[in-house]
């Protein structure tokens, strides 16, 4: 009798750990696909997107003349991050383009 009660005893927590650790690894992926596919479906001016580089870059060049190194690096970092938005962008509608990308 207490054979069969120790080993149900482990397959329960061998079971509830399972659960445990399987449960949140499933709950997290929808969000995540979700995220995905709002992000996709986002859509990028090309134009109007480089006119923001190039005025956040003269920005920065102004702050840089006056003093504001701290402001003038934001305003570079924010221009790169535009761009790689922008490339990234540029290259995900290359790739669409393609039949078979890769």
């Amino acid at each position: 009798m207490t054979k069969r009660l120790s080993a149900l005893a482990v397959s329960a927590i061998i079971a509830g750990g399972f659960l445990v650790t399987s449960v949140p690894a499933h709950a997290a992926s929808p969000a995540g696909g979700g995220a995905v596919v709002a992000k996709a479906a986002t859509r990028c001016d090309p134009r109007e997107m480089r006119q923001q580089i190039a005025r956040l870059r003269t920005k920065a060049a102004q702050l840089r003349r006056l003093g504001e190194d701290a402001a003038a690096r934001r305003a570079l970092s924010q221009a790169a991050a535009l761009q790689k938005r922008l490339d990234a962008c540029q290259k995900a509608e290359r790739e669409q383009s393609k039949p078979f990308p890769g």
